[in-house]
């Protein structure tokens, strides 16, 4: 079983920043890609970003130049680095890690709220 724990998210001013964290602990085996997803209310949920085990990053277009994603390998952890937050940046972020057999885990979720 592999545990999720996602740290950061809290209230902040529109233009202002966060750093999301999220480590992964437990039976952790060939971990692919890791990554991000956020759900505002009454929307549905959405990808933000994604880094797989190589480097390779992807964004949603929302997001681009203002946000960066990383992770260290060593640590089983990932990073997402908010810049000019925005009040549609307002939502639960998810983390979530694939591993090479195509199973998926979640993180439990961190809120995001930005004022405007």
């Amino acid at each position: 079983q592999v545990q999720l724990v996602e740290s950061g998210g809290g209230l902040v001013q529109a233009g202002g920043s966060l750093r999301l964290s999220c480590a992964a602990s437990g039976s952790i085996f060939s971990i692919s890609t890791m990554g991000w997803y956020r759900q505002a209310p009454g929307k549905q949920r959405e990808l933000v970003a994604a880094i797989t085990s190589g480097g390779s990053t992807n964004y949603a277009d929302t997001v681009k130049g203002r946000f960066t994603i990383s992770r260290d390998n060593a640590k089983n952890t990932v990073y997402l680095q908010m810049n000019s937050l925005k009040f549609e940046d307002t939502a639960v972020y998810y983390c979530y890690l694939d591993q090479r057999s195509g199973f998926r885990y979640w993180g439990q979720g961190t809120q995001v709220t930005v004022s405007s």
